[in-house]
């Protein structure tokens, strides 16, 4: 990469870094497979009608599993969520069942829920879109619980040293 573009590309990421994104964790389930991972890219993409932008690293193994899905539930984590970040962020499917690590119920469309969540909402699979590294699953709402007033979102900086499950 030229000086040039290396140099903006730090600034760029710099800039990202700024904003402090809230983490989310997209959790699915297909063909009898559960599966679910930390998303560092995610946001609503509307307001009416509503809908969100769940984006997924394609060497993710929740990734694998979501191509097969109809719906994702999305999980806002709260400041006081570091651990179940740590399970969903910096291990991989492929090699452990998270959800044997934390509490979780079935929830709409089959979906798991996670128990240690500030508020999560489920969305059907209206589309995918390749994004380069990340596929963006864009969400129509169909249920959710909302966080209690007051909470924190855990953010971006509180998960920034966490080494990926995934193998590249």
């Amino acid at each position: 990469m030229p000086g040039a573009a290396r140099g903006v590309s730090k600034a760029f990421d710099r800039v990202i870094a700024g904003a402090d994104d809230a983490m989310w964790i997209a959790t699915t389930v297909a063909e009898g497979r559960r599966a679910g991972c930390l998303v560092g890219f995610g946001t609503q993409a509307s307001i009416e009608p509503r809908r969100f932008l769940a984006c997924l690293s394609t060497a993710n193994h929740t990734y694998t599993v979501a191509c097969s899905a109809q719906h994702l539930a999305v999980h806002l984590l709260s400041s006081e969520s570091l651990a179940l970040a740590q399970l969903f962020g910096a291990e991989t499917g492929s090699e452990i069942d998270k959800f044997e690590h934390c509490e979780w119920r079935e929830g709409p469309h089959s979906l798991p829920i996670l128990a240690g969540a500030a508020g999560w909402f489920t969305g059907e699979i209206l589309r995918r879109d390749d994004f380069g590294d990340h596929v963006g699953f864009l969400l129509a709402p169909t249920s959710a619980q909302p966080p209690d007033p007051g909470h924190a979102p855990l953010r971006f900086h509180e998960v920034g040293a966490l080494t990926p499950g995934h193998r590249p």
